[in-house]
């Protein structure tokens, strides 16, 4: 089983400040469990991120496993957005999130399970 890392949590993960997240990251890390994220994190990271920061982000990315944004995911998104966006505020990004969680059979971590009411999304 795959794992899918939301934003918020590869924030605290840089950041280093949350202990049982850490600890958490770290079972994880040494687990046989593929680790990914979406293009939709990184361009949230990098958008936020600091110069000095530059390196040590560029490090974590190179340790996880980027899922694919293609087309059956735009498709699946498109869906999400039009059941939840009205009723749940889902966004654009967090349904790119969960379709790519979906699509690729991962379970998501995130701190904001209600950004993701979709049934079909599971959780870490």
């Amino acid at each position: 089983m795959s794992v899918l890392v939301d934003s918020d949590v590869l924030i605290e993960v840089t950041r280093g400040r949350d202990q049982d997240l850490l600890s958490r990251w770290g079972e994880l890390s040494q687990s046989d469990r593929v680790i990914l994220y979406s293009p939709v994190t990184a361009a949230e990271l990098w958008a936020g991120a600091r110069q000095q920061e530059y390196a040590a982000l560029a490090n974590l990315f190179r340790t996880l496993l980027c899922a694919p944004v293609d087309a059956e995911t735009g498709r699946q998104a498109g869906d999400y957005l039009r059941h939840y966006r009205k009723s749940h505020g889902v966004e654009l990004g967090d349904a790119l999130i969960a379709a790519a969680a979906v699509l690729n059979r991962a379970e998501l971590w995130t701190r904001n399970r209600k950004h993701y009411p979709m049934r079909e999304v599971t959780f870490y």
